[in-house]
């Protein structure tokens, strides 16, 4: 392996330069910015609202009711014991 800054020839498995002790690190292609990973959050939160809702409006008919006289807080000023 040739070293990248003096072009000195090292063995495979070394971790820096023998002749002027640079590291061998390899530097990422593409790093992300903030903005991506706003934008890619929003997406995808976005998207799972949105399937929230859908799914909850397709199974509306399957889904159960609550009885009243579970919660009477939510039905002040209406006889519930009918």
């Amino acid at each position: 392996m040739k070293c990248p800054s003096c072009n000195a020839e090292n063995k495979d498995n070394a971790a820096a330069c023998k002749k002027c002790g640079g590291p061998f690190v390899v530097q990422a292609l593409y790093s992300p910015s903030k903005e991506w990973h706003i934008k890619t959050l929003g997406i995808i939160y976005g998207a799972l609202i949105f399937v929230f809702f859908f799914l909850n409006w397709v199974l509306k008919p399957y889904m159960r009711q609550i009885p009243p006289e579970v919660t009477p807080w939510l039905h002040k000023g209406q006889d519930i014991h009918k």
